[in-house]
């Protein structure tokens, strides 16, 4: 039963894995800080994964789990996990390679979007992965209206950040 468990979870981490990627990206600077943050979000996706009831989509679920471990973490500034050694782990996901520089217009809006707070960097990120307002009001716990409004200012801030 475990080892089903943890094939499912890995399948599903392996095939969802560039969300968590970008989310590392957006609340990240460096490499080191980037694979820390993958890490720890993988460890509480392992760890809430027995209590999915599965009531939304995997994906949405791990958005949630995801964002939540990224505000938190780098809120606290927490930096000591407590782990298992990777060897003792039977099914291991495979690391895709994730390019850093795909080019200077998304490194422009990720640095615009690291200026915003982190409600804000989590909303356009939702945006962009074109998640509708329902799914983002789900994934972050306000009402659909408030998703809107909050979009609406994100994108004037983002302008006014962009083109001053």
């Amino acid at each position: 039963m475990q080892k089903d468990l943890e094939k499912e979870f890995v399948q599903q981490l392996e095939e969802n894995q560039n969300i968590v990627h970008k989310i590392c990206r957006l609340y990240t600077n460096d490499a080191d800080s980037h694979n820390d943050l993958f890490q720890e979000v993988t460890i509480q996706l392992w760890r809430a994964y027995p209590k999915f009831r599965g009531d939304s989509k995997f994906s949405t679920w791990m958005y949630r789990v995801a964002l939540n471990t990224a505000i938190t973490l780098y809120r606290k500034k927490k930096r000591r996990v407590d782990t298992a050694s990777y060897e003792q782990i039977e099914f291991k996901a495979t690391e895709q390679d994730y390019d850093d520089e795909t080019n200077e217009q998304l490194t422009l809006l990720y640095s615009a979007v690291k200026q915003l707070n982190d409600i804000e960097k989590a909303l356009v990120f939702l945006y962009l992965e074109n998640k509708n307002y329902k799914e983002i009001s789900k994934t972050l716990g306000i009402s659909e209206v408030n998703a809107r409004v909050k979009m609406n200012r994100v994108k004037t801030k983002l302008t006014n950040i962009i083109n001053p």
